[in-house]
């Protein structure tokens, strides 16, 4: 991050909901692309402090990232199709879970949705909870982090 940010303004672009269109794109695909496309989940990433949580543990979050960023995709848009493998048509979209440094309850976590469709259109969108968010939904709280990140894709 630029070091010559303020304080506060590290914490506004940290804790803002964010959605972005990469360079390589002229015009974020439209609602109606995106509503019928077909899409494919790439493996799930977790940046940030990944030693909170043992092996076993990581992978459940991760196989959670997988089948829940692709569920919340699909009732975002109910006439999608996920696919099980990549092809020429397929969005890929790769889940990412942001870990902070430790499990304190003013640390955030971190989601984020990274879309890109055959044409190389990208788009992005993030957010981030907090710890209590974590422990209010438990088991469902990757569902939850997915279904709101969807939530901020076009419709």
């Amino acid at each position: 991050m630029n070091r010559t940010l303020t304080r506060a303004a590290q914490l506004t672009l940290l804790t803002a909901p964010l959605l972005t269109l990469g360079a390589a794109s002229a015009q974020a695909p439209s609602a109606q692309q995106l509503a019928t496309a077909t899409y494919v989940i790439l493996d799930p990433v977790i940046e940030g402090n990944q030693n909170l949580v043992n092996a076993e543990q990581r992978q459940s979050i991760l196989a959670a990232m997988r089948r829940d960023s692709g569920g919340a995709l699909k009732r975002r848009y109910p006439q999608a199709t996920i696919a099980a493998a990549p092809s020429a048509t397929a969005i890929q979209v790769r889940p990412v879970f942001i870990a902070p440094n430790a499990l304190v309850p003013w640390n955030k976590l971190g989601a984020r949705l990274e879309l890109q469709t055959p044409q190389g259109q990208k788009l992005t969108v993030s957010d981030t909870f907090g710890i209590s968010v974590l422990l209010r939904y438990r088991a469902e709280f990757v569902n939850y982090m997915y279904d709101q990140l969807a939530t901020r894709l076009p419709r």
